[in-house]
């Protein structure tokens, strides 16, 4: 029966306790509030501590960084060029009991974000020119490295006096000391993305669609020349081998012919009857075919051989010579 009673007691203790001690690791930092106000100083280093339960509550801030990230908003710049502008920011909680008792929460700082450094993107974008936020220097741009291309542009976006980041450093610069009186401290500010508005996103679009085909042309036409160069050497050195060949030909050609000759010469000397036999027989074919008539005398030296041949056969094959019976052969007898 007692240890029933002690029970109870016992487990009272075990919730008071509970309910009066809470933790804090490396990333936290804690205010306790008593009927909603701070009690005592902010808990910001880890360990083991205690509170009045049930009356106090422990409310835990982050200690690590956190991420603003700002809508995305149309500003104009000095050179009255519109642009869509996206920020973002990374901030941290440095007086956690500061920041409890201005904004209570995270969400309330990042209302605070919101009003702070969203004007002064406005207000430093719209006092420079567009070039200035979009670059950090005036250093050669290497997209084409290695090719020469000159393209005119419309107008000059002029040179950097400033800079990208310089520019985010003023903002985040304007921006602190605003956000101090919360326990804020904005750690760096950052220009996420930077795009024209509809209406001047197609004209650029349209001029760097051209501006790329003028660099394709030049590049073509480039290739081209290259190309009719090497085709210009290919034909001369093909030119070059054809000649040398044709004229080394034309040697052995002329040597064998001269050889030849020397040996037809060699073979006809032996016999020069025969060889003026086979000559006469080499143009009677040549000049002569089935359907050939000429009509020659009959002492012609082009009838030399032929008319042994016809005498001695005239009389077995008709149609080749005729003569009237009694009367002679005359010098201009026809011949088929």
């Amino acid at each position: 029966m007692k240890s029933k009673v002690l029970i109870f007691p016992l487990i009272i203790l075990l919730f008071i306790l509970y309910q009066g001690m809470y933790t804090v690791d490396e990333t936290q930092q804690v205010v306790v509030t008593q009927f909603g106000k701070a009690v005592g100083k902010a808990k910001t280093k880890a360990g083991l501590y205690f509170k009045i339960p049930i009356v106090q509550q422990a409310n835990y801030f982050p200690k690590n960084l956190l991420e603003w990230d700002g809508d995305p908003g149309q500003v104009p710049t000095l050179d009255k060029t519109f642009i869509w502008v996206d920020t973002f920011a990374r901030w941290k909680i440095i007086d956690p009991l500061k920041f409890f008792q201005t904004v209570n929460n995270v969400t309330g700082g990042m209302a605070r974000l919101d009003d702070i450094i969203g004007p002064a993107v406005r207000n430093f974008i719209s006092a420079y020119p567009l070039i200035e936020t979009v670059r950090n220097s005036n250093r050669e741009l290497d997209t084409f490295e290695g090719a020469i291309i000159h393209i005119q542009e419309d107008k000059s976006l002029g040179e950097v006096r400033l800079g990208r980041e310089k520019i985010t450093d003023a903002i985040r610069a304007q921006a602190q000391p605003k956000l101090e009186k919360f326990g804020i401290k904005l750690v760096d500010v950052k220009i996420k993305r930077l795009n024209y508005v509809e209406e001047v996103r197609k004209s650029v679009y349209s001029r760097m669609i051209a501006e790329r085909k003028q660099i394709a042309e030049k590049f073509r036409s480039e290739g081209k020349g290259e190309a009719r160069k090497i085709e210009g050497n290919m034909e001369k050195e093909l030119k070059k081998i054809t000649s040398e060949a044709y004229k080394k030909a034309q040697g052995l050609k002329g040597k064998a012919d001269a050889e030849a000759t020397l040996i037809y010469a060699a073979a006809y000397n032996k016999d020069p009857e025969f060889y003026s036999f086979l000559k006469t027989l080499e143009v009677y074919a040549q000049a002569m075919d089935s359907k050939s008539t000429l009509v020659l005398s009959t002492d012609s030296e082009f009838l030399k051989y032929l008319k042994g041949i016809l005498t001695e056969t005239e009389r077995d094959v008709s149609g080749i010579a005729t003569a009237r019976p009694g009367e002679p052969a005359g010098p201009d007898e026809a011949v088929k």
